[in-house]
Parts: C-alpha cells; sequence; structure tokens
C-alpha cells in the first residue's frame, strides 16, 4: 500500500514536470524574445498555445501536495519547516506568473504590457529553479527528518544549484519542442526555425549540465551518484537516447513524435532521480515506510487517486484534444 500511494505521487510529479515545465518554459522564451516589435509574433504564440491549458496543469500540483501532506505527513513536515524559503518563492512566482500572463493579455499600454509581462516571464525561470533545489535538497539529505533544518544552506548548495539550473533547462527544451511543433502546424516556417534553433540550443545545454553535473553529484551527493550510476542508470541511458533523438529530429525539421519523444526524456529524468532515492524521501534519513500515514489513510488515498484517474484524465485529455486544434501545448 505504502509502494502503492507512493507511486501515484510520483506520477503526478512527472505529470507536472512535464505539462507545467513546458508552460514554465514557454515563460523563459518570452524573456528572452526582444523588444516589443521583435519579438510580437513570438510572444503572440506563446500566449496562444499557453492561454488554454495553463491553469489545468497545475491541477498537477494540488495532486501532489494532497498526496505529499496526506500520505506522508512526516516528511511534508520536515520539508515544509525547512524549505520553507524556495517553496515560498516557488508558491509567489506561480501566483505573479498567472497574474502577469493574464493581465498583460488584458492591457492595452506597452509599457503595462511590458511589466506585466516582466513579472510572467521572471517568475516562470525563478519557479522551476526553486523546484530544481528543493528536489537537490531532498535527494542531498539536506532535509533532517525531525525538520526545521538549515533554511539556507539546505538549498542553497551544489546539488540544489544544479537541481534548479536543469529544471530550467528542461523546461525550456521542452517549450522549444512543443511550440516548434505549433509553429509547424500553423505553417508559419519563420517561428519553426525560431523555436527549432533554440529547441536545439537548448537542449544541447542541457545535456552538457548533466554531464557537468556528474562530477558535482560524486563530490557533494555520493549516495544519489552511486544509486544514478547503478541502480537508475538505464533510466539515464533511455533519457540520454531520449533527448539526442529529440535532438536529431529537430535538426532534421522532423516534427512528428517529437514532442512525445521530448515529453519521454525529461520524465525518464524525473523517474530516475525517483529510482536513485527510493526506499527514501529524505536522504537516507527517512524511509517512505517511516513517513507513512496509517493504513485506513493510505487506502483512502488510493480510493481518490482512482476515481481522480477516471474523473480527472479524461477531461484533460478532452481539454488538450480541444486546445490542440489551436496548437496549444499538448503531448
Amino acid at each position: 500500500m505504502i509502494e502503492l500511494v507512493a507511486a501515484f505521487l510520483f506520477i503526478g510529479v512527472i505529470a507536472y514536470a512535464v505539462l507545467a515545465g513546458a508552460d514554465f518554459g514557454a515563460g523563459l522564451w518570452d524573456l528572452v524574445a526582444g523588444g516589443a516589435g521583435r519579438g510580437r509574433a513570438p510572444r503572440a504564440l506563446i500566449d496562444s498555445s499557453l492561454a488554454p491549458v495553463w491553469e489545468a496543469n497545475h491541477t498537477w500540483l494540488i495532486y501532489c501536495l494532497v498526496f505529499l501532506w496526506s500520505g506522508f505527513p512526516t516528511a511534508f513536515a520536515a520539508m515544509t519547516t525547512t524549505l520553507y524559503i524556495p517553496l515560498g518563492i516557488a508558491v509567489l512566482g506561480i501566483v505573479l506568473r498567472g497574474a502577469g500572463f493574464a493581465f498583460r493579455k488584458a492591457s492595452i499600454r506597452t509599457p503595462e504590457q511590458r511589466l506585466y509581462g516582466a513579472a510572467f516571464a521572471l517568475s516562470s525561470v525563478l519557479t522551476p529553479y526553486c523546484f530544481g533545489s528543493i528536489a537537490g535538497a531532498l535527494a542531498s539529505g539536506r532535509v533532517p527528518a525531525g525538520g526545521n533544518g538549515d533554511a539556507v544552506t539546505s538549498w542553497l548548495n551544489p546539488t540544489s544549484a544544479l537541481g534548479g539550473v536543469l529544471a530550467v533547462l528542461a523546461c525550456a527544451y521542452l517549450a522549444a519542442v512543443y511550440l516548434t511543433v505549433a509553429a509547424h502546424q500553423r505553417q508559419d516556417w519563420s517561428l519553426f526555425v525560431y523555436f527549432r534553433d533554440r529547441g536545439i540550443v537548448a537542449g544541447v545545454v542541457t545535456g552538457a549540465v548533466s554531464i557537468a553535473g556528474i562530477f558535482v553529484l560524486r563530490a557533494d551527493a555520493p549516495r544519489l551518484f552511486h544509486n544514478l550510476s547503478h541502480r537508475a542508470l538505464p533510466l539515464v541511458i533511455l533519457a540520454a537516447l531520449g533527448g539526442l533523438l529529440g535532438l536529431l529530429l529537430l535538426r532534421a525539421r522532423r516534427t512528428r513524435a517529437l514532442r512525445v519523444t521530448a515529453a519521454a526524456a525529461v520524465a525518464l529524468i524525473v523517474l530516475g532521480w525517483g529510482v536513485a532515492q527510493y526506499p527514501y524521501l529524505l536522504g537516507t534519513q527517512l524511509s517512505l515506510h517511516d513517513a507513512a500515514a496509517p493504513n485506513a489513510t493510505l487506502a483512502v488515498l488510493v480510493g481518490v487517486a482512482c476515481v481522480a484517474g477516471l474523473l480527472i484524465l479524461p477531461s484533460l485529455v478532452l481539454l488538450f484534444r480541444l486546445a490542440g486544434q489551436g496548437e496549444s501545448f499538448r503531448v
């Protein structure tokens, strides 16, 4: 039962990384699109792609939080009393990002559009960085089981920095791929080349940082490094192959299965982290069994997950299908 609830929780983590990650990455490309004139076309594609789905993708974040505090309350308490700074920044970023995106579309004057656009774009970079740094803190064992750990060094350390940078880069890669396909569906070849080139750059940089991260993990998080290079090695290899295949498809200007390939590569990276972390939630200090709620609570969560799957998944599939008719993000 404990492993089943943990699996349901991690499914939500992967879904949020793949779906909301692309939304965050779009904000980064919005940030570097240039001035009002040069960046008008890329931002128009970003707006039309995000508008139908960006709020729905946060359903997975709520799902993960509910499963974490209900299924593993000890771990939730330890995380929130230690990592409250990056968690607070991430929540603030999500709020500012949504407000900036909504108000920019409703604004008429250029200065106001720039202000709200900056809030949207900067928050889109800061939020995934904080989530990545939180993952690094958990993986490197800097969150004590009893909570109330160091509020600064717990997430400001080499492994957390690596996690934050990789999160931002992976989001940028996903967004560039999705926007490349969206531009292809619109037959807008200038935007197709624009986002294709950025997807290649983001993919190459992500790969280079991942290789450099091997040495960071070996020095700063030896257990995580060992498990990634042994138990989770098949997933790491598959993720690398998926990323390489995505780059080859981008270079060949082929969009068939491109989104699925990119999403699978990112999902395998997150899954590899989970396999390397198992059976612990907090470094080597708190295992799933030690952190789990009573069996009665876990049974209710399993039932909730099944009902949610029957109700939410078809709704999301329908949303993505309808949004796909407007060249929006979908896998």
